[in-house]
């Protein structure tokens, strides 16, 4: 029985929160890179005769070295096209590695045992910020689509700097992570009290205008900004679902309302805590939830109902990955959680 790949828990409330942690600094991002590569050295998975684009950068690549081939003379398949994708962090300098992502573009059936030939990664203005190479790597327990897919650590070099004047600048802007009027009044007023000047103005419930003291450089004032206390805040909650492995991480405090869901052959019905007497079928989990083995029905009664309580219950049940994730959407969908929901 396969058993639900994992479900790590992390705790979102905060006694003391600091402010670089619910606000960023506008225009401090990272940016996207994007490049078309050929990995070589796939065992006969690569792609077929059909990606005729993967034969004509073959005969492209081959010629660049003055190897003179018709392309209608290549079968290899040992070769696939991929699209390359990466980030480019904020003040990041030429040498700095970065990660970069690999996904097939034809129809090769695996990408497992790769290795990425030397490719350029462009940015939005299509100049040439990185160059990508390396090996690939790819979750071990990868199966269908996920092998034309995968990863290399470290496998781009920066090449050309994202020109930014960092320290000119004069007027910054905070973006809180999410709108709140009350968090952004509050900081505006922690700002202004800790330089007892007002350089602060909360714009809207999101946005902080920043205007920087003279005697200060951009770097120290934003160090001293960052730093800052903000006091006790109960941050957003999140889910975070892996659909490539299964894994799903989320807060321990993630509550599940009221509902009622059917998923394949299981029912989970979500109620408020009731005397409940089993019949034989029914085993109690001693958690809040009962199952009813004869009709595959998780029955939750717990004062609290939290997402941990269902994906230990699930489990117990035999439920297979991709069909909590399609439950924890639906859940999403239906209302019955407030929390922020992240595929990636």
């Amino acid at each position: 029985m396969k058993k639900i790949a994992a479900f790590f828990i992390f705790s979102l409330f905060l006694n003391a929160t600091l402010l670089k942690d619910v606000a960023s600094v506008v225009g401090v991002r990272d940016n996207e890179l994007i490049g078309y590569g050929l990995v070589v050295g796939l065992n006969g998975t690569g792609d077929g005769s059909s990606s005729e684009f993967t034969i004509q950068s073959i005969a492209n690549m081959l010629g660049s070295m003055n190897v003179k081939i018709n392309p209608e003379d290549i079968k290899s398949k040992n070769t696939a096209a991929v699209m390359i994708s990466a980030k480019i962090p904020a003040f990041a300098k030429s040498g700095d590695k970065i990660d970069v992502n690999v996904a097939s573009l034809g129809d090769a059936k695996s990408l497992k045992g790769g290795t990425l030939l030397l490719s350029a990664l462009k940015g939005v203005d299509g100049e040439i910020y990185a160059l990508a190479q390396g090996a690939l790597s790819m979750d071990a327990n990868a199966k269908g689509a996920s092998n034309t897919s995968a990863n290399i650590v470290n496998g781009a070099s920066i090449e050309r700097e994202v020109s930014f004047d960092f320290n000119s600048q004069e007027n910054l802007t905070l973006s809180l992570k999410n709108n709140d009027f009350s968090l952004a009044s509050r900081i505006q007023n922690i700002i202004n009290d800790k330089f007892d000047m007002q350089i602060a103005f909360a714009k809207d419930s999101k946005s902080i205008y920043l205007q920087r003291p003279e005697e200060l450089s951009t770097v120290d004032f934003l160090a001293q900004i960052l730093a800052l206390d903000v006091g006790k805040i109960d941050t957003s909650k999140k889910i975070i679902i892996n659909e490539k492995t299964g894994t799903i991480i989320s807060g321990i405090d993630v509550e599940v309302e009221p509902v009622l869901i059917s998923q394949g052959n299981i029912t989970i019905k979500i109620e408020p805590k009731m005397p409940y007497e089993l019949n034989e079928n029914e085993i109690d989990l001693k958690d809040g939830s009962v199952i009813d083995t004869a009709t595959n029905q998780l029955r939750i009664t717990n004062e609290k109902i939290t997402l941990a309580n269902i994906a230990r219950a699930l489990n117990k049940l035999g439920v297979k990955p991709d069909d909590l994730i399609t439950i924890i959407k639906n859940l999403k969908k239906a209302g019955a959680i407030d929390a922020q929901l992240e595929i990636i």
